[in-house]
């Protein structure tokens, strides 16, 4: 059995499934040469012409740029530059409306002519290309900015990388079948041996067993002048097809031409088969060997409203209004249309002011009895023609009520992405229903959902590998946190081994006597309560700190922080009883004090009131002596004397007490006490008569109740027992020292008046 390169080389064709036969309308725009459309004054270049990503922009506004200057750059596969398709200045760097069919807007470089079309000055043509490595030459192809002109734009660049060594053949497609557009034809007419030498170029890349030419029948002239420039040598055959739509489709060629089916999800190359378009070949013959890089085209102009039909070579970037000027386009008054692309796959623009880019093919300018103007849309009738026409072997009719129904998953579940777009199925449809307009919409909106699945993945692994980096970095804290605890449990021993840490309870202490020999001395400290306050503040603030930080709680740090609340209540408790010690120290010399000036209080109130008992007996003055001989003349008895002072001991310490607990919390001296008396009464003379009388009522009571009591002597310690029963409430003491007070002031007037009587 032959192969399949013998079965080609032999004529033998295969045919794929479906395809239409329409008007051709090709012969209107064939009858001249190729023409110079000139250079417009204004050019609008969208950053994107291909299929792939943007380019980054290279120029700024009011920058001058030379003919086939850069104006973006890309280091991807799937990103070819764009450059300069003249000399002048960059005006704008703005959206412009693109060609695409949904009519919107894109970023685009606005270039202002300068008339000059000057080239630059850094090309390097290469003149013998079979000795440069294929490598280079691919990325010289890339720099170029070439990519697919037959309408896919796809980046040349990728197609041959992938191709080295896959491909055993590889096809020029020069079909062209759809209606009206007859670019690659005229091309091929008036550029047939730039044609070839592209080719020699593209079997020096790929190095294929055999290069295929495959072309429609109702192009004889190219196919003529085609063979003049072959040789045998040169590995190339040329296939003529039959004249069928869509024969030009790159799935349907390789079908034609090798009988190969290409994978639903896969391209050409898995099979190893590689396709070029005449237009693209062209482009890298130029690239390669003029160091010219894509900056025009060949666009054919078309259409009966057009008074100079032909086919244009066209810089990019070029408005169609400049176009339909030169071509003496004539608009129809009631329905004015221009439509790019050809009659079946192209689309109607918005206005004339649409850029030319590098998949731009053809324009046509029908009239009402050229082409229709609106399809009246009716209701399917399942005839099954759009399927018998589908080359690409689907289901158009169910496609379209999955579509129109938005179920997309039915959609892809039958094979919506297979479909070229071809319009066929809309062509022979007798309900005029716009198939095709169904399923680009379907398509787009599957792209925007796979889109925001992706997107949505994306944001997952990014928050997956969020969490897993703040794990990471928890883990390292607690080792860090684990180890400082470790080191600082590890200097405790060491302290607590060489008796370090006892400095620390040292300088603890050192600083409370600091504070109470300030507050001894009047300097200023916080009040408890306010201390208090203090570190319920402190401890809020540390808390809110906390929360903040939201550090970790490490069971290590919590043992060791345990461990140092453990040591300070340890050194609180022995500041404590150091100051309960010197605490109860202080109180009792200050109660041995005290008890020392009470009893110098008695003993001079004693003496006092001696001398004013004598002056009442007496008219004589009270003098010094006279106090003395009056102490001598008390009763002779010395234990009834003893019992009597310790008495008046006794009620004199409770009554200072008294007046201590509801006075303020001064400390009771010797000269607040003298202060008290002297506030009694102004006259120290009545308040010693006083003294004396009461102390003489006192003696007299004594006396009575000695003699109502046995017959034992009263000694010193029945006083302390009397002492003992008095009333042990303070208060009790006080009113009671305070009514004698005012018994004596009383009496002391009473005295006064007689006196004075």
């Amino acid at each position: 059995m032959l192969s399949i390169i013998e079965q080609i080389k032999q004529g033998q064709l295969w045919d794929f499934h479906g395809g239409i036969h329409p008007p051709e309308n090709k012969r209107i725009s064939t009858q001249n040469r190729i023409q110079q459309a000139g250079v417009p004054s204004e050019l609008i270049l969208p950053l994107k012409q291909h299929i792939g990503s943007k380019g980054d922009i290279l120029v700024t506004v009011g920058e001058t740029v030379l003919k086939g200057q850069p104006l973006t750059q890309g280091n991807i596969a799937m990103c070819v530059p764009i450059h300069a398709p003249t000399s002048g200045t960059v005006t704008a760097i703005e959206p412009r409306t693109v060609a695409h069919p949904s009519g919107l807007t894109d970023l685009c470089i606005v270039i202002e002519s300068d008339n000059q079309d000057q080239w630059i000055a850094d090309r390097n043509p290469i003149s013998d290309f079979s000795n440069q490595d294929p490598i280079d030459l691919i990325e010289r192809i890339r720099q170029s900015g070439i990519s697919g002109m037959g309408g896919a734009g796809f980046p040349t660049s990728r197609k041959l990388q992938s191709g080295i060594g896959k491909a055993d053949i590889l096809i020029i497609n020069a079909a062209e079948c759809e209606p009206y557009i007859t670019a690659d034809d005229r091309l091929m007419q008036d550029h047939a041996e730039e044609v070839i030498i592209g080719i020699k170029i593209l079997q020096h890349i790929l190095s294929p067993k055999l290069a295929v030419i495959g072309i429609e029948d109702n192009k004889p002239e190219a196919i003529k002048a085609l063979n003049k420039v072959i040789t045998d040598h040169d590995n190339i055959v040329i296939r003529v097809i039959p004249t069928k739509y869509p024969s030009g489709g790159s799935r349907q060629l390789v079908k034609i031409l090798t009988g190969k089916e290409v994978p639903a999800s896969g391209r050409s190359t898995d099979i190893g088969v590689i396709v070029q378009n005449v237009g693209t070949i062209l482009a890298v013959k130029r690239a390669i060997c003029d160091a010219e890089p894509l900056i025009e085209r060949v666009v054919t102009l078309t259409g009966n409203s057009l008074d100079v039909p032909g086919n244009f070579w066209v810089r990019l970037g070029t408005t169609v209004d400049h176009l339909m000027t030169l071509a003496g386009y004539k608009a129809d008054k009631k329905h004015p249309r221009i439509i790019m692309g050809g009659s079946l796959m192209g689309f109607t623009l918005p206005h004339k002011q649409i850029p030319i880019t590098k998949i731009t093919n053809c324009i046509i300018t029908p009239d009402r009895k050229e082409l229709p103007l609106y399809n009246h849309e009716m209701a399917c009738i399942r005839c099954s023609s759009c399927a018998d026409a589908c080359p690409a072997a689907l289901l158009p009719q169910q496609l379209y009520w999955y579509a129109k129904s938005e179920e997309f998953d039915k959609c892809e579940e039958y094979h919506l992405s297979d479909c070229i777009e071809c319009g066929a199925c809309a062509y022979v449809c007798p309900s005029e229903i716009p198939l095709v307009q169904y399923y680009r919409q379907a398509k787009s909106e599957i792209y925007a959902r796979k889109q925001d699945a992706q997107a949505a993945d994306r944001a997952k692994v990014r928050f997956e590998e969020k969490n897993a980096r703040m794990e990471r970095d928890k883990a390292e804290r607690e080792n860090k946190f684990k180890l400082a605890a470790e080191n600082r449990r590890k200097e405790m021993k060491t302290e607590a081994s060489t008796g370090s840490g006892n400095d620390a309870i040292a300088a603890a202490i050192a600083r409370v006597k600091a504070q109470k020999a300030a507050e001894e001395s009047g300097i200023a400290s916080p009040k408890p309560a306010v201390a208090a306050a203090i570190a319920r503040a402190k401890a809020k603030q540390a808390e809110a700190a906390k929360a903040n930080t939201a550090e970790p709680d490490n069971s290590e740090m919590a043992k060791l922080r345990e461990e140092r609340k453990q040591q300070a209540r340890e050194r609180k408790a022995n500041l404590a009883a150091e100051s309960n010690n010197t605490e109860s120290e202080k109180s009792a010399d200050s109660a041995n004090k005290k008890d020392a000036v009470a009893a110098a209080i008695a003993r001079a109130k004693a003496r006092k009131a001696a001398q004013v008992e004598k002056e009442t007996e007496s008219d004589q003055p009270v003098t010094k002596t006279v106090v003395e001989n009056d102490e001598t003349s008390e009763p002779a008895e010395p234990k009834k004397a003893a019992v009597a002072a310790a008495i008046a001991r006794a009620k004199a310490r409770k009554a200072t007490q008294a007046e201590k607990e509801t006075e303020s919390d001064q400390p009771v001296t010797e000269t607040t006490i003298e202060n008290d008396d002297t506030s009694e009464t102004a006259d120290p003379k009545k308040a010693a008569v006083a003294a004396a009388i009461a102390r003489a009522k006192a003696r007299k009571a004594a006396q009575a109740e000695k003699e109502t009591e046995s017959d034992q002597p009263v000694t010193e310690t029945t006083v302390e027992n009397n002492e003992a029963s008095e009333p042990t409430d303070p208060k009790k003491a006080a009113v009671a020292a305070a009514i004698a007070r005012a018994k004596a002031r009383k009496a002391a007037q009473q005295i006064e008046k007689n006196k004075e009587e």
